[in-house]
């Protein structure tokens, strides 16, 4: 299965180059986007959420709702085009999404292995921690889902840009 993963700005070349099927937006709710050209509004997840981890006056944390949308829109995927998620920059709500779906979709793949990879294709991933722990509990996996993500590591935010993650299913 192929995820694409970027920030905002690059999503309307992505959409041209790659027609993915499906298109997953997180974004703080005033900044959110209308379903672009080239992907149908039925296939586009929007989910209006702020890029914390912890409860922040007058922000949107993730919460459960959030994880079990994305991984209900995750289900309607068949993986035949790719999928691509995106946040503001790239690097923290977009990969935490795209890790939790791999997640889901291999599972009896080790966790550790799927971050793994998602640092060598982007070392500015930076998955957010409140979707990983919420996704983590939600597919019963024990704490593994935290502990692979940190186990990744510092990462260089100033290479963020548009990468693929191949999954393989366990």
């Amino acid at each position: 299965m192929t995820i694409i993963v970027s920030g905002l700005a690059e999503v309307p070349a992505l959409i041209l180059r790659r027609k993915p099927s499906h298109l997953v937006t997180l974004l703080d709710p005033a900044t959110m986007i209308e379903t672009p050209t080239g992907v149908a509004p039925d296939r586009h997840l929007k989910l209006g959420v702020n890029d914390i981890a912890e409860p922040t006056e007058g922000l949107i944390p993730p919460d459960e709702t959030v994880v079990t949308r994305l991984l209900a829109f995750g289900r309607t995927w068949d993986e035949t085009s790719p999928m691509l998620i995106h946040c503001w920059a790239g690097i923290s709500r977009s990969t935490a999404s795209a890790f939790t779906l791999a997640c889901e979709r291999s599972p009896e793949a080790d966790e550790r292995e799927i971050a793994l990879a998602m640092r060598r294709a982007a070392p500015h991933a930076s998955p957010n921690r409140r979707i990983v722990a919420l996704a983590d509990d939600m597919l019963g996996r024990r704490g593994r889902m935290v502990d692979a993500v940190a186990a990744m590591g510092d990462y260089d935010w100033e290479q963020a840009r548009p990468f693929e993650f191949e999954v393989r299913h366990a």
